[in-house]
Parts: C-alpha cells; sequence; structure tokens
C-alpha cells in the first residue's frame, strides 16, 4: 500500500466521491472502518464536580508502540462550527481524542493500493461518544466541532511535528466530494 504522494499527484478521478459524508461508524468495530484506523472507547467518569477522562496511557493501548523519543501531545481547542479539513501524513500517525465538546469526524483513505481506498467514514465523537480514533499515515482527516459550544482536541502523534510529512486539501475538494452541512437525519 503506497502512501500518498503530494496532492498535485494523488490521481483524484479514482477516488471522485459522489457529496456525502461516507459510512457513518456507529462503533468501535465497525466493518465499514477504513484499513488501519482503529478506535478505542473510554469511560467517562463523571459527578456532582464535573467528569474525568482519561486521555492516553504511553505504552500502553492504541498509543502503546509509539517511541518515548518522538512522541508528541498536543491540543487544540476550536469554537462551534470551525471546520478543519483535510490534512494527512505520509509517515505520521496520529492518534485523536476529543475531550470537550462534540465533533464531526470525516475521514478518507488516499492509499492506493488499499483494501479501502477512496473510502469517507463519519465519526460523531467528544463528551457524548469518547472515543480514542487512530488514524495512520495517508489516511485524510479533519473536522467540524458541532453543537453550540467550543470544543478540545487532544492528540498524540507518533512523532514530532514535520510540515514536510503533511499534505493540505481543502475541506471542500471536489475528490473527497465531503459534505459538512448539517444532515437533518
Amino acid at each position: 500500500m503506497s502512501v500518498p504522494a503530494p496532492m498535485h499527484s494523488l490521481d483524484w478521478d479514482s477516488i471522485a466521491n459522489p457529496k456525502g459524508i461516507g459510512r457513518v461508524i456507529m462503533k468501535p468495530d465497525a466493518a465499514d472502518l477504513i484499513e488501519g484506523v482503529r478506535i478505542q472507547s473510554l469511560t467517562l467518569f463523571p459527578d456532582d464536580r464535573g467528569y474525568f477522562l482519561e486521555v492516553f496511557r504511553l505504552g500502553e493501548g492504541l498509543p502503546g508502540g509509539f517511541p518515548a523519543a518522538s512522541t508528541q501531545v498536543s491540543a487544540a481547542l476550536s469554537y462551534p462550527g470551525t471546520i478543519k479539513a483535510f490534512h494527512y501524513h505520509r509517515h505520521q500517525t496520529d492518534l485523536w481524542c476529543p475531550a470537550q465538546g462534540m465533533f464531526q469526524v470525516g475521514l478518507c483513505d488516499l492509499r492506493s493500493g488499499s483494501p479501502t481506498y477512496g473510502l469517507r467514514n463519519t465519526l460523531y465523537v467528544g463528551q457524548l461518544r469518547p472515543w480514542q480514533i487512530l488514524i495512520p499515515p495517508g489516511v485524510a482527516h479533519g473536522y467540524k466541532v458541532i453543537g453550540e459550544q467550543a470544543a478540545m482536541l487532544v492528540y498524540v502523534t507518533d512523532r514530532h511535528y514535520n510540515p514536510a510529512d503533511e499534505g493540505r486539501i481543502a475541506h471542500d475538494h471536489a475528490g473527497i466530494h465531503y459534505d459538512w452541512e448539517l444532515q437533518h437525519k
């Protein structure tokens, strides 16, 4: 399976999707999940003071293989309605944990040779569904903050940020053709 080359050399005609959100993932072991994407449910511990959420244990679970010397932990706060999409990495693996608020996460497999090449997934995650999402290299990813409050994404990467490893794609790119509008389901 090949990791995407720079965006200008991707074969967008072979990815072309009808406008939509792809397959909605409702459980961590869903059969329609993009190859290599892994999900783990987290336990939220609410009480009368708020809640506690254990985000990551380095050396265990999904980040278990992340090397200590190059693992980076970051956080992003985004306001309601914000769309941050799409980007992908050639080598870096991301592990996302929506810690506050709610997100509509969009994924698209850009890896030629992958059994799920071109497939899109949508995950609704955050306070109401606390999941970790492992995103392998070559899978485009982005999100929209849904609801009326700001949302916090805490994420771990298996290597330090390197701008040369990242490819960016417009949130409304015709090849992915992701529909960020309210779905009215």
